[in-house]
């Protein structure tokens, strides 16, 4: 017979009845002649479930979580920044400043458009599409953007970034990049009206956009604002040129009105 010890129980035959839901584990333990028996197990509190607050909703709401996702987001972006200023690229750091330091005020925009004004009737309207679109974007992220946001710029010296890199830092808030805006704006406009011109005002547009990241002005996160407003700059700017009417339409109008009127039984037909 089996030795049953007092506070055991034996392990049950393999095929027995299936032990019924809710009833309390037990622990396999060893005793004299090697013969197994069975021990319930300790319970501790942290073992036990436990209800959760506010009446088992979970805690925090959409701007909780909204906060959450907006830390790990500029985390990224800090990130990111750090990894570009830690990169030596001794080949590309002159050229790249000495285009970001081209790009403002929009210069290299504005003597693309120039150019484009003198190469014909279509390219005219390109640059005239474009230099709208600038306008628009230039004031979207200098009066609007940077105001509402008020990003502090990058801490460059922090960063370590290479005094070969250095374009002066601006004194406006870092978010969105204006540079960028502007940039992105012209390309996109352009390349509407000029579909040639698209891929390579494109990609000098985001050469533009890497630039100031590497030159330690501003966070990526700045950039790819700025990209986005540019596009919607240059959809705003197109759609105005659209509803506007063309220079020949308004003088097709200007001489209707000045056709002679002609007076039949009190009606007036033009």
């Amino acid at each position: 017979m089996a030795d049953r010890r007092l506070g055991t129980r034996e392990v049950p035959a393999r095929g027995g009845a299936e032990r019924a839901p809710g009833a309390s584990r037990y622990l396999a333990e060893e005793g004299h002649c090697g013969e197994k028996h069975m021990t319930d197990p300790t319970t501790t509190d942290a073992d036990a479930p436990r209800p959760l607050p506010s009446g088992g909703k979970p805690t925090g709401g959409p701007g909780r979580l909204l906060g959450a996702v907006l830390g790990d987001l500029r985390a990224v972006d800090g990130a990111l920044y750090a990894a570009v200023a830690a990169t030596p690229t001794p080949t590309l750091d002159r050229t790249l400043r000495h285009l970001s330091h081209a790009a403002d005020h929009s210069k290299i925009s504005f003597g693309i458009a120039a150019a484009l004004a003198l190469a014909g009737k279509r390219p005219r309207r390109a640059a005239i599409a474009g230099v709208g679109a600038i306008a628009v974007a230039s004031a979207s992220a200098n009066l609007l953007g940077k105001r509402l946001v008020r990003r502090a710029r990058p801490d460059r010296e922090a960063a370590r970034v290479t005094v070969d890199r250095h374009v002066p830092m601006p004194t406006s808030a870092s978010f969105p990049s204006g540079h960028t805006a502007s940039a992105v704006a012209f390309a996109t406009a352009v390349g509407v009206v000029l579909p040639p011109a698209a891929v390579p005002l494109g990609a000098l547009a985001s050469a533009v956009g890497y630039s100031r990241v590497h030159t330690g002005v501003h966070y990526p996160g700045d950039v790819a604002a700025g990209a986005v407003l540019g596009i919607a700059s240059a959809a705003a700017a197109l759609a105005a040129a659209a509803a506007t009417p063309s220079a020949r339409t308004q003088a097709l109008l200007a001489a209707a009105r000045s056709w002679p009127r002609i007076r039949i039984g009190g009606l007036v037909r033009g």
